[in-house]
């Protein structure tokens, strides 16, 4: 598959997130070619902050391989990570960071503190864009229009 193909699958993820109320992000873990987790924002569900995509989907990874390290592993996420996320990512020793839209108020790779630039940061990912961003920010402005 595609970095657009592998994209695809986290959008739907991200739809799936906002038929459930959550902030529609989705996020894949790939490794060596095959899906390791799937995940969308799950926040209100488990009344957890830290549930974000990324999160539920590298800890979902990291259980499937029996290891904390997902080396070799690439993220892809509808949008650019926050800086919780990006640490994880760091931490976690993701090879490639994928995301669609950016992220000007809450982002930390492109934006902010931009995370993998700082010189604390002891694993720097590979950052790469796929997907339609448009597609993906439109998906974000549609649910928080649909609340206003």
């Amino acid at each position: 598959m595609t970095d657009d193909e592998f994209m695809a699958l986290a959008l739907a993820e991200a739809e799936a997130a906002a038929a459930r109320g959550e902030v529609p992000v989705g996020a894949v873990v790939v490794h060596e070619g095959r899906v390791l987790a799937r995940e969308g924002n799950r926040i209100l569900e488990r009344r957890d902050p830290t549930a974000h995509a990324e999160m539920l989907a590298m800890r979902a990874a990291a259980a499937t391989l029996g290891n904390e390290r997902l080396t070799g592993a690439v993220l892809y996420v509808t949008l650019e990570p926050c800086a919780m996320c990006a640490g994880a990512m760091s931490l976690a020793r993701i090879a490639r960071v994928v995301f669609a839209a950016e992220d000007p108020k809450g982002g930390a790779v492109l934006h902010g503190p931009r995370f993998f630039d700082q010189p604390t940061c002891h694993h720097r990912p590979e950052v790469s864009r796929a997907g339609d961003p448009t597609q993906a920010g439109e998906i974000l402005k549609s649910f928080f229009r649909a609340r206003r």
